[in-house]
């Protein structure tokens, strides 16, 4: 397939698909929020290297090599603003099970998920612009679509800020009810979300067939970069290793639902762009579960528990 095509495939949905697309995100949020706690915030302000340097690799310098990424490798413009857009959104919360599963330090893992999703209501539509404009290419496809930075923000409030207070507060309040509804809303959540992604698939599926070469090698690559990119700024500033497994691991599996919900909103699906955070999603489990089960069979010389951040 012409590479150039890629930028022509559409995965679209109706506007009641849209709105449906969006509150099932933001059921997502509400189910991954209630099991986070103001303590996890607390946590942070106790001990904020670890946090600090995590965010600072998720929100600093992964945009940034992805940038740069973007120059070296033969992608189309919407495979490049694909990969901007998955590198702006904030971690994912499979990063803390697999942080869990690899011995890293769950308490930094969830500390840094709950403050990166905090955080990414600015960040995320703040670094999409930034560093979407500084490459001609992508910044063409910004001007079509006339990408207001504050429209992003007001959709990320919406499906991501606002069912984050929802779930803590929830959890807070109404423990028991929190204990009874987290996996049911997680598992119910997640299944619609795979259906809506399926039925735009589905759609489209002879296209995604052809373009899914095109995106491996790139995806590949954009989650290399990530995981090597949080361990190593968790090396260079002296964590422990737990820790620096646990921030490689938080920066590599990113948020790829958030950034699809984007996409369909603001871009219309648009080629690449959709079919990057879609491979997106599937890669980064089967990665960090790889790096987990690497990291599972390299016991920690002296394990310690996870009492707090390091």
């Amino acid at each position: 397939m012409d590479a150039a095509a890629v930028d022509q495939i559409s995965l679209n949905f109706s506007k009641s698909g849209l709105l449906g697309l969006n509150a099932v995100i933001g059921l997502m949020m509400y189910g991954m929020a209630l099991d986070m706690k103001l303590d996890d915030f607390k946590r942070v302000l106790r001990s904020p290297k670890g946090p600090a340097i995590g965010l600072c690799a998720q929100f600093i310098l992964l945009p940034a090599f992805t940038f740069l990424l973007t120059l070296v490798l033969p992608v189309t413009p919407s495979m490049a603003l694909g990969m901007m857009m998955v590198a702006a959104c904030p971690g994912g919360n499979l990063s803390n099970l697999m942080t869990y599963l690899a011995g890293g330090n769950a308490a930094l893992s969830v500390s840094m998920t709950a403050v990166s999703t905090a955080t990414a209501v600015v960040m995320t539509p703040l670094n999409l612009s930034i560093w979407g404009s500084l490459n001609p290419a992508t910044r063409n496809i910004l001007r079509e679509v006339s990408l207001n930075p504050m429209d992003v923000f007001q959709t990320i409030v919406l499906i991501l800020g606002i069912p984050l207070v929802l779930g803590i507060s929830t959890s807070r309040l109404y423990p028991h009810l929190a204990d009874r509804i987290r996996k049911p809303f997680k598992t119910v959540s997640v299944v619609i979300f795979c259906l809506f992604v399926a039925a735009a698939l589905g759609a489209n599926w002879h296209n995604f067939l052809r373009a899914i070469g095109l995106v491996a090698v790139g995806v590949f690559l954009h989650n290399a970069l990530a995981l090597t990119l949080g361990y190593t700024a968790a090396r260079l500033c002296g964590l422990p290793e737990r820790d620096r497994r646990a921030v490689a691991i938080e920066v590599g599996i990113q948020n790829s639902a958030l950034a699809l919900v984007l996409i369909f909103q603001f871009f219309a699906g648009l080629g690449g762009m959709a079919i990057i955070a879609g491979w997106w999603g599937v890669w980064h489990i089967i990665s960090g579960l790889t790096m987990a089960s690497f990291w599972s069979r390299r016991p920690l010389a002296a394990p310690q528990q996870e009492e707090g951040i390091s």
